[in-house]
């Protein structure tokens, strides 16, 4: 090779290597201007009520005020906002695997009458918003006296349309070949959703159990809707109890430290299932 050739492909080289440089330059900008939010959060987690919303922003506190952490349990009822946040984020994930994974086997592999039409229909739900049926579903509610109880939140979110489709159109990259060889050995209809599907079905199971699972733990307008007593909230309306003490003062940093304690478990279980995640986000709907 002689030095005429070998001076474009170093340029090529070079050219390459520092649009990768300014690409990469560009995505650190973006991702570290998306973290400035909770940086703040972080750091109004640890200042006293005045040095909150301070002008102009002092974003490292004066002292540190690490007895925010205690004091959040001892003066609100933290722990118990947790445990229903969890416990509803739980129950309602798993219903709403179940459901749609379970729907989405009958839409994709059994054939009946109006199968796609009641799938459209269904699938439409989507579109409506909650604040137009809300107050038909409140009445409902109190009709069986469960306001005030975690199983209203429960029962309404019990099925999704979302999920339902998500699970539908990973089913259908699944080829149809393996479900008629299981039928043909006897299997039945609930043996090859249980013992072929699901396992296979994982990625996108984990995609959807993250997506209710944040959703499910970051409601703030269902359960302000329905819980009325302090012991029942979830930690997303709890922490609208520091925004005015007794006195009428409010509390800012316990509110913000609430907040890190809020964001944590999303994070932790983010990172945790990321793959899963983006693995089921990038194969549903590809055909097999």
């Amino acid at each position: 090779m002689t030095a005429a050739t070998r001076r474009p492909r170093r340029a090529r080289r070079l050219r390459e290597r520092i649009g990768k440089g300014v690409l990469y330059a560009c995505l650190i900008a973006a991702a570290a201007f998306l973290l400035v939010p909770f940086f703040w959060m972080l750091s109004s987690s640890l200042k006293q009520n005045n040095q909150v919303f301070t002008i102009p922003i002092r974003w490292i506190p004066e002292t540190f005020k690490w007895s925010n952490y205690v004091d959040i349990w001892t003066k609100s009822g933290m722990s118990d906002w947790l445990k229903n946040t969890m416990i509803l984020s739980v129950v309602v994930t798993l219903l709403q695997v179940f459901t749609g994974s379970f729907a989405a086997y009958g839409f994709s592999r059994i054939r009946f009458p109006g199968r796609d039409v009641l799938f459209l229909g269904y699938i439409a739900t989507i579109a409506v918003p909650w604040q137009a049926y809300m107050i038909p579903q409140y009445k409902m509610m109190a009709s069986l006296g469960l306001v005030d109880t975690l199983w209203s939140i429960i029962l309404l979110q019990a099925f999704g349309a979302f999920g339902v489709f998500l699970m539908k159109q990973f089913y259908e990259t699944i080829p149809e070949d393996l479900s008629e060889s299981a039928r043909l050995d006897g299997l039945s209809e609930y043996g090859i959703y249980r013992r072929i599907m699901l396992p296979l079905s994982v990625p996108a199971i984990a995609s959807l159990s993250l997506l209710m699972f944040v959703t499910t733990w970051n409601d703030f307008l269902g359960p302000r809707l329905y819980l009325r007593t302090p012991s029942n909230f979830t930690i997303q309306v709890g922490l609208k109890v520091f925004q005015a003490d007794p006195q009428g003062s409010s509390m800012y940093g316990l509110m913000f430290t609430g907040s890190v304690l809020s964001v944590l478990p999303i994070a932790i279980i983010f990172m945790a299932g990321q793959r899963y995640f983006v693995e089921g986000i990038a194969t549903t709907g590809m055909k097999g």
